[in-house]
């Protein structure tokens, strides 16, 4: 099989231009001049995906908002753009402002296939929590689909990341239960995990497969401090080469000021709890 590239987003965070601007910075710019930086590249992807978080806010005018901007810059770009949903999305108002489908509140995962190889799509999100689950529904579809390998091996893409990070404040951020997930692809033919939602980069291994999370699209969070979680004006993405059987990741970093925008202090929440 032929190596395949592709880019890794997260974490986008759009708006409606002018909407309720988080941390008064123009999200939907951020994802334009990343897409751009996309079509510099001296290899294009073959396609690209996002990991969640799609909108701040989750309303049905919100993913109108992204349709319309992801169906320009795939057009411009060339190549498919996939998409999963994280904790910051609504299903129903997902299904009919971006899908363009009636609204429910069914999940949202799904398979294709790329070159060969199959790129599987979870949905991590619980409705109306932070935190993030896989159902045993999807599990059970997860285990089906596995049982039959795919030519180039599959990638798994979910929000919630399932390795340890450097503080204990970041890993309250992880998925729920890992060990179903490590129990579905136990033997199968998946070669790596892609995640988002902690908005920094982190690699590292999960039962024997690697494992990457990216860092947002729309920000980044500082990730070393343990009361206190900094926001900070950067973007980047992940450069993923699947060559020879093996998922290689290389994060690449957008322009910045780098400053914090701003800092939630843990004591301070717990205060008003």
């Amino acid at each position: 099989m032929e190596p395949i590239l592709f880019a890794h987003l997260t974490d986008t965070h759009i708006n409606v231009t002018g909407k309720n601007p988080l941390f008064q910075m123009d999200m939907t710019k951020k994802l334009r001049e990343l897409f751009a930086e996309l079509g510099k590249l001296s290899r294009k992807p073959d396609f690209v995906v996002i990991s969640g978080d799609l909108t701040q806010d989750g309303d049905t005018e919100d993913y109108r908002h992204l349709r319309s901007v992801l169906d320009e810059e795939k057009s411009k770009l060339g190549v498919p753009v996939y998409v999963a949903l994280g904790n910051h999305d609504t299903r129903s108002y997902f299904r009919e402002g971006y899908l363009q489908e009636e609204p429910t509140e069914e999940s949202y995962y799904y398979s294709v296939t790329e070159k060969g190889l199959r790129l599987v799509v979870l949905n991590t999100q619980v409705p109306g929590q932070h935190g993030g689950r896989l159902d045993e529904e999807q599990l059970e579809w997860l285990r089906k689909e596995l049982a039959t390998p795919a030519t180039g091996g599959t990638i798994i893409v979910h929000h919630h990341p399932v390795v340890p990070t450097i503080t204990p404040l970041m890993d309250s951020h992880l998925l729920d239960n890992p060990q179903d997930l490590a129990a579905a692809i136990e033997g199968t033919d998946v070669i790596g995990l892609l995640s988002g939602h902690i908005h920094c980069n982190n690699i590292s291994l999960f039962h024997g497969v690697p494992s990457a999370a990216a860092t947002g699209v729309a920000f980044g969070i500082e990730p070393t401090s343990n009361d206190s979680m900094k926001f900070v004006d950067n973007s980047g993405y992940n450069l993923v080469l699947v060559k020879e059987g093996q998922m290689i990741v290389h994060p690449m970093a957008m322009a910045g000021s780098q400053q914090v925008v701003f800092e939630w202090k843990m004591d301070a929440a717990q205060a008003h709890s």
